[in-house]
């Protein structure tokens, strides 16, 4: 899994510079503001709202700052651990009246914590297919630079991982069904900003997990990560 993931993000990273270099053939290229324009202009003719000019994609790359905070000691990840964020982003215009978007996309998001237990270190990699949904407000400063503040939630999946236990130099999944190990499915909040300059987009999120992904009902564990990501919107 790891080794098609940094593939696919090479691939993308010897993609984004040319494609960057070339924005102004994009068919939301405006030559009287010099900017993509996802409004109404495609080549000199204008667009229904509906149309092409009401969405966008986008790649996604960036690092993610994460930590798990439990009641049960063995599995309090409260120091931050840094891993990857990987993903695609759609978005499709809401309102006619306003710059509304909702964002969608599909995310590998490396997560987890590291801790002690009786004096012995552990660490652990929670692996995650994500899909967040976020309502997004686009406000332009300019013909070029704008910000988009949102708000939304995610759901999560577990995909791979390993807890590494320093003490009984031991390693195993980080998805099981034992009390040491976690659920595979996670959900919460995503709250952000972005900001993109014509195609170059950057933002800064935050996941709070609402979900217990912990075995025991009663010793409560959730994720929170910060993730800072790099791309472009076309």
């Amino acid at each position: 899994m790891k080794k098609t993931i940094i593939a696919a993000l090479l691939s993308a990273l010897a993609v984004m510079p040319s494609m960057a270099q070339n924005f102004r053939d994009s068919r939301y290229y405006n030559p009287q503001t010099d900017r993509l324009d996802y409004g109404g202009y495609n080549g000199g003719h204008s667009r229904s709202y509906w149309g092409n000019g009401s969405s966008y994609v986008g790649f996604r790359v960036g690092p993610s700052f994460s930590s798990v905070h439990s009641d049960a000691t063995y599995l309090d990840g409260g120091s931050v651990k840094t891993g990857l964020n990987l993903g695609l982003a759609a978005g499709f215009a809401v309102s006619r009246q306003a710059p509304l978007y909702v964002e969608t996309g599909l995310y590998y998001t490396e997560k987890g914590g590291k801790g002690k237990d009786g004096g012995q270190k552990f660490t652990y990699n929670l692996d995650y297919l994500e899909v967040p949904l976020v309502l997004k407000y686009k406000y332009n400063v300019d013909n070029h630079f704008s910000v988009q503040p949102y708000l939304g939630a995610y759901v999560a999946c577990g995909v791979g991982g390993k807890i590494k236990d320093f003490g009984e130099r031991e390693a195993y999944s980080s998805f099981s069904d034992s009390y040491n190990s976690f659920q595979r499915f996670d959900g919460g909040l995503k709250m952000g900003v972005g900001a993109q300059y014509d195609m170059f987009y950057v933002e800064l999120n935050y996941d709070l997990g609402l979900s217990n992904i912990g075995h025991d009902d009663f010793d409560e564990t959730k994720n929170s990560a910060v993730m800072l990501n790099f791309g472009l919107n076309f």
